[in-house]
């Protein structure tokens, strides 16, 4: 019963616009930073980490604007899910670097999408489905329900999604064997033996290596794709920045270079909440770092 209680109303709130979702989701987003104590610490901690508005005013209004921000990627999703493909791919109103796409497309290796937590990344992959088939790897919800819709709401035009266990890897080398793309979050904490310590903002972050793997190869190119969200429920501008490797040097140092490049182009728009430092079991703790203190909003 809650399962079906609860696609109702994610299938009732994806007939709202845009602009309206955008606007709930703002609340939700400073709602949830009022109750919750450990969300609130976690996304104060690593803005103060990345070092973003050094003077106090600054600072609280980029919290502001990233706890609206954060609040809107849920909100969306319903909007994105819910809504007719071509509807969707509509709301992407500029695509800057379309060129380094055609490029790595005429090289015929794959290309493998980089897109962090930041903006919509979930149009992202679905605006590249419209011109290639896509293999997106994705970790499956908690929320049994979910499932189902999720998969309905990515899982279009050319767009196929690809578990986070060793099938689904499988998968991701196949389709660059075929000269497809991938998509993967460079940016989410991969398990024991998956990753390497490399700094992100200064501080040591468990980050995956299955990129440098797949890129060394299949010599497919790496491009850094992310979608800012425009205010007003407007839609999206997508960005996509080449991101050559060197594979002398260690490779998750350089894909976080380049994600904090990115980040710092809308830095209001990354997943701040999202516990990018987590320590995953049975790997050997970094330095400590110790957590800050929450102002209230």
């Amino acid at each position: 019963m809650a399962d079906l209680l609860f696609k109702l109303i994610f299938r009732l709130l994806a007939l709202l616009p845009l602009s309206i979702l955008h606007g709930l989701g703002a609340l939700l987003g400073r709602l949830t930073y009022a109750t919750s104590s450990q969300y609130a610490a976690r996304t104060l901690e690593n803005l103060r980490q990345a070092g973003f508005a050094s003077e106090q005013a600054g600072y609280q209004n980029m919290l502001s604007a990233t706890i609206a921000e954060a609040g809107k990627s849920l909100t969306e999703l319903a909007w994105l899910w819910g809504r007719p493909y071509d509807e969707v791919l509509g709301k992407v109103r500029e695509c800057t670097g379309l060129e380094h796409i055609d490029a790595a497309q005429a090289r015929g290796k794959g290309i493998i999408f980089l897109t962090p937590h930041l903006g919509c990344f979930e149009i992202s992959a679905l605006y590249a489905a419209q011109r290639m088939p896509i293999t997106v790897l994705y970790r499956p919800p908690k929320l049994r329900w979910l499932e189902g819709v999720m998969r309905a709401g990515r899982e279009r035009g050319q767009a196929r999604l690809a578990k986070t266990d060793v099938s689904g890897v499988r998968l991701l080398y196949k389709s660059l064997k075929r000269g497809e793309a991938i998509g993967l979050l460079p940016d989410q904490v991969p398990g024991q033996g998956e990753g390497e310590w490399a700094d992100f903002f200064a501080r040591p972050a468990y980050t995956m290596t299955l990129v440098g793997r797949l890129a060394e190869s299949s010599g497919a190119t790496v491009l850094i794709a992310y979608s800012e969200r425009l205010p007003h429920g407007q839609g999206y501008a997508i960005h996509v920045e080449p991101l050559p490797l060197d594979f002398a040097a260690p490779v998750p140092q350089q894909i976080n270079a380049a994600l904090e490049r990115a980040i710092r182009a809308c830095p209001a728009q990354y997943l701040w909440s999202y516990n990018r430092y987590k320590i995953p079991r049975g790997v050997s703790v970094p330095t400590p770092h110790s957590p800050l203190s929450t102002p209230a909003l």
